[in-house]
């Protein structure tokens, strides 16, 4: 009985929120008084907590609607979505590798400055930075990046779940303009409130914002070093481990498929149970301890997650988030990449074959997203449309056999 009434509520639910985004959609800015009664209203709360009126004011200029892309980009979060395989196919590939090791040279000299104050990898930090922005290039997207007050606004007023977040979130980023961080013209984040290259919740930028161009106002937005640096200071304040890696791929012993899962263990405890690595490697500090994780089964690869794995998800509280990182900080770095595959199923694309995939599929008129090969709902949708066309199963995989059978057709 309580799945079929979550399941009516789920229905229902979701029946409001379309209705919901169509009235927005379709009402003139002017109309949602209610929106700017809340507005009006929440000046109190905010002055409750010091922040002035002038500041209050001047970060709601102009804004008088909520803005219906952000309630429907509430409703999906791509890292409980996708399958862990695709999830990484979009985040580590050569692409990604070969810009961070650009950035890397880039930045060298303000990196060494960042590894020698806050003792994180800067590998680590490349990773956090691509994963967040795509090395910053996602902060020049105005159908990304929004009104950080107009997001949380609309956040507070529409979305029951988000809304006390939502509130707390923006008296934060207002007492950060009210420093003078920021002016409140240029406050501007994701739909749910990041903020910058490194993409900081306001709450947690007044915790770890860090200020190493010595300018006196840690700036995300504008400046890469701060960017970085506060990414570093949230990573050793939760206990990063200097010098120590965030974990090993390593090989299971047949006798412990499907066993032992997440248990803890030392890693010389490990290593006696037969758990190696695949490059033959010994394990660096024995004595450390470590979690097994598995995610994709016994089919997948497995890896003994080190406390650095867990720091991570401070930052993003997913494995999947935390397991790219891992990985592609290690192969910005020049280490090997997996060694054993995930079970897919097909062959997969190289990120060059992945945008050739997606403008087969845009000049059939199946495809009208950005090529950038990224393989997401938009690129899955169609190649599921072709794959009904075509007579093939309809599994939406980026796969080497569907390249192959649009470059013959």
């Amino acid at each position: 009985m309580q799945r079929a009434s979550a399941i009516r509520q789920s229905w229902l639910g979701s029946v409001i929120m379309a209705l919901l985004l169509s009235f927005l959609a379709a009402a003139p800015a002017s109309a949602d008084a209610g929106f700017q009664r809340w507005i009006a209203d929440f000046e109190s709360v905010a002055a409750s907590n010091g922040v002035s009126r002038n500041v209050y004011r001047a970060a709601f200029k102009g804004v008088t609607s909520p803005d219906p892309d952000v309630i429907e980009k509430a409703r999906y979060q791509p890292e409980f979505r996708s399958t862990v395989w695709d999830y990484l196919d979009n985040r580590v590939n050569d692409e990604q590798v070969a810009k961070g090791r650009q950035m890397a040279a880039k930045y060298k000299d303000w990196l060494d400055r960042i590894e020698k104050r806050f003792g994180v990898d800067r590998n680590i930090l490349l990773a956090i930075w691509s994963m967040e922005t795509n090395y910053g290039a996602i902060l020049a997207r105005d159908a990304v990046m929004k009104s950080l007050p107009r997001s949380l606004a609309t956040l507070a007023y529409l979305d029951k779940r988000r809304a006390k977040f939502a509130r707390q979130q923006l008296i934060a980023a207002l007492k950060i303009v009210q420093a003078g961080h920021i002016a409140p013209g240029d406050l501007t984040s994701s739909w749910a409130g990041a903020m910058g290259h490194t993409q900081f919740i306001p709450t947690s930028y007044l915790a770890y914002a860090a200020d190493i161009d010595g300018d006196g106002h840690p700036n995300i937005w504008g400046s890469i070093p701060d960017a970085l640096a506060t990414a570093a200071n949230l990573l050793r304040k939760n206990g990063w481990q200097t010098g120590k890696t965030w974990g090993y791929e390593v090989e299971v012993p047949s006798q412990y498929r499907g066993k032992l899962e997440r248990d803890n263990r030392s890693l010389s405890q490990w290593q006696g149970l037969g758990f190696s690595r695949p490059n033959g490697s010994g394990f660096a500090y024995p004595s450390d301890r470590a979690n097994l994780v598995r995610l994709a089964g016994d089919g997948g690869p497995a890896f003994l997650m080190s406390k650095n794995f867990f720091v991570l998800k401070n930052y993003n509280n997913s494995d999947k988030y935390a397991l790219a990182v891992g990985l592609l900080a290690d192969q910005i770095a020049g280490y090997h990449g997996l060694y054993r595959d995930w079970p897919r199923g097909y062959t997969p694309l190289s990120t060059n074959e992945r945008y050739e995939l997606q403008k087969h599929l845009a000049s059939r008129g199946l495809y009208d997203g950005k090529i950038d090969g990224k393989i997401g709902d938009g690129s899955k949708s169609a190649i599921m449309a072709l794959q009904g066309r075509a007579g093939l199963a309809q599994d939406g995989n980026a796969s080497k056999a569907l390249l192959d059978f649009l470059r013959r057709n």
